[in-house]
């Protein structure tokens, strides 16, 4: 079986076209698992969030964009590790159609699933025990922590799945010892150059193959949506998260 793993979309609905394409095109992929962080940084909210709440061969959990998001929409404390972002979030919740906030609200931070004898476990990021059903506000996912190899085994050392699928960090991470495999796709949103990216994952009997992929797409109207649309923060976004592309 082959499933495809994509994560932080961040707003960017002509990437997730692209590789929605890709895998549409595909006959062998069966499922698509998405790793949060949907919306935030770019300004297609909308288009990005009809995409994937229309597609039935599609799970989603959250992220702490998503989450904060939220908070905002709901009345509730926005969390203070993102005060940098807050007029940001407001934007994107100010342009959210209300039809997607309780599929939303909905979404697990977690999942687990059995595949051929193997078992996969999605999250965001790594969360504490003691902060895994706490709000938003209260930051509970592990954002200083450098995605490497050991840092990955000291976080999860708790955990035995085959593998353990995450997001947050936007550049592409795949590390294996000897029991389990972890992988970050890399962003799909973010990218320095106009390609969007995304796994592959084929779960045999006897193993678990991963191949990175790299969606290429004409990104010039979504950058260039940024200043049109007068997105909060659009130079710094551009240049931060996007590699300061030209438009």
């Amino acid at each position: 079986m082959k499933v495809a793993i994509i994560t932080d979309i961040h707003g960017n609905a002509s990437a997730l076209k692209a590789v929605l394409r890709e895998i549409d095109g595909r006959s062998d992929i069966e499922q698509i698992y998405c790793l949060g962080d949907m919306v935030g940084i770019g300004p297609d909210t909308n288009d990005v969030l009809d995409l994937l709440f229309s597609r039935k061969n599609l799970s989603m959990i959250s992220g702490n964009h998503d989450e904060a998001v939220l908070a905002i929409i709901k009345g509730e404390e926005h969390p203070t590790g993102h005060i940098h972002v807050k007029e940001h979030h407001e934007w994107i919740a100010e342009r959210m159609d209300p039809i997607f906030i309780p599929s939303l609200e909905k979404l697990p931070r977690t999942m687990k699933v059995t595949i051929n004898g193997h078992t996969l476990f999605f999250t965001h990021y790594h969360m504490e025990q003691e902060k895994r059903n706490v709000h938003i506000s209260q930051n509970p996912f592990s954002t200083i922590v450098e995605p490497n190899l050991p840092n990955l085994e000291a976080l999860f050392k708790n955990r035995s799945e085959d593998l353990i699928g995450f997001g947050h960090h936007h550049p592409p991470h795949l590390f294996k010892n000897d029991r389990t495999i972890y992988l970050n796709p890399g962003s799909l949103g973010c990218n320095r150059e106009p390609t969007a990216r995304y796994s592959v994952v084929t779960i045999e009997e006897n193993g678990i193959q991963v191949n990175l992929e790299n969606a290429l797409y004409d990104n010039a109207a979504f950058l260039s949506s940024y200043k049109r649309l007068q997105v909060p923060e659009h130079k710094f976004i551009i240049r931060a998260f996007h590699g300061n592309q030209i438009i």
